[in-house]
């Protein structure tokens, strides 16, 4: 189906998929859960601790004159993948959950006061929304919810009421985890700076899958993670604008942070190294710098379309099952590859274990999104995600698979 990525030969560097489960041929369909990693990437983590294993700034003998240079030239390769014009700029954290974190620690503290209000809205996942209802606790400021249209949109004139002069932080997902929905970033940035608000992006389920160039998108803050775009877990990134990293105090004290320290007080080191206390996962971050490679080789452009494709023939026949329902936008070229569904009569955890028998990994539950949820009118949602090594098959796999689920609950 796809003339863009050849996935037979991509799923050869994917070892793990050259498995049987429960007597079938693996079907990995939960990349939006975390993405399965390519040999090179493993490759570079083993690599690494056979070869190179040194802490990194710290020392002048020749292993960490290496390993500080793979991993400062992984944060050169972020930077270059996200379109940022300086790579100092680019922060690691642990995931995207702590780097939306370290912003409302380290800006928001700063910056939101009382009666301050910070909007964001009800397709979130949990890591975009609890971090600034603690903020808001702790600031006596007000976090505010715009809210989805019936066909799992952002509802733009929602938006545009909330964001006025009292706000002071817009944070959004990118593309949502649940609907798939890319919500238009550049209109909601010309929002939120039009009110002098700051603007956030969660861009955990963007990144790994669609082109993607921080200085045209407009926002001040960009989160995602390693795991999602085959890379190792325990990586995270934030990306600021030029000049407010300098802005905003530390997230962690410790070594490495620090530029002098005195028994009165202390000074931070500048730029990113700032917010990375302490020794960082320095293994796999030189091994996030691989799995960019790797998307780089096969083109971010060659990604989208492949999996506009497969997330439009997925839709297809999906919705040939009786009683099957899709949430969010129907048109396949404005989500991404994530589609939740429900299936009449049949529990999501049901559906979830009925298929893992026929070897088919699919996600089920509220996805850490309960606004949502309760939004849809649901407790739960199956998922199906897809990468660059799923192809036709493995949704043909998935929908003969449902089918067997309806026969075992008619």
């Amino acid at each position: 189906m796809s003339a863009t990525l050849d996935i037979a030969r991509i799923r050869e560097d994917f070892h793990i998929l050259n498995q049987e489960v429960n007597g079938h041929r693996l079907v990995y369909l939960d990349s939006a859960a975390t993405s399965q990693k390519p040999r090179s990437v493993i490759n570079a983590l083993v690599r690494y601790y056979e070869r190179d294993n040194s802490n990194i700034h710290r020392g002048i003998h020749t292993l960490a004159q290496r390993a500080t240079e793979q991993y400062e030239g992984t944060r050169d390769k972020v930077a270059r993948f996200i379109g940022a014009p300086n790579a100092q700029d680019i922060v690691f954290t642990r995931n995207t959950t702590e780097a939306i974190n370290l912003v409302a620690h380290s800006w928001g503290e700063q910056f939101i006061g009382e009666g301050d209000e910070i909007v964001i809205t009800e397709m979130e996942h949990h890591s975009n929304i609890v971090p600034w209802q603690l903020l808001a606790a702790r600031s006596g400021a007000v976090v505010r919810f715009a809210r989805i249209t019936p066909d799992g949109e952002l509802d733009l004139d929602s938006l545009g009421t909330l964001v006025g002069q009292r706000t002071k932080l817009v944070s959004v997902v990118h593309a949502s985890n649940v609907l798939g929905t890319i919500n238009p970033i550049a209109r909601i940035a010309e929002m939120a700076h039009a009110a002098g608000a700051m603007l956030l992006v969660d861009a955990a389920q963007s990144v790994p899958h669609m082109p993607m160039d921080v200085s045209e998108l407009g926002a001040d803050f960009v989160a995602f993670s390693s795991h999602k775009m085959l890379g190792p877990t325990g990586v995270g990134v934030l990306w600021a604008r030029e000049g407010l990293l300098e802005e905003m105090g530390p997230f962690m004290g410790g070594g490495e942070m620090i530029s002098v320290v005195r028994e009165e007080g202390s000074t931070w080191a500048s730029g990113p190294h700032k917010f990375e206390a302490g020794t960082p996962n320095i293994a796999d971050v030189i091994a996030f710098g691989a799995a960019i490679e790797y998307l780089e080789a096969l083109g971010m452009d060659a990604v989208r379309e492949h999996e506009v494709q497969l997330t439009a023939y997925a839709m297809d026949e999906l919705q040939k099952l009786p009683g099957l329902t899709i949430h969010g936008p129907r048109n396949p070229d404005e989500r991404g590859g994530v589609v939740s569904f429900a299936l009449e009569g049949i529990h999501p955890h049901d559906i979830s274990t009925i298929v893992d028998g026929h070897g088919v990994a699919i996600r089920a539950g509220h996805h850490c999104a309960q606004l949502l949820m309760r939004a849809l009118g649901v407790p739960a949602t199956s998922r199906a995600s897809f990468s660059i090594y799923n192809g036709p098959d493995d949704v043909d796999a998935l929908v003969e698979a449902l089918k067997h689920a309806q026969e075992v609950f008619a």
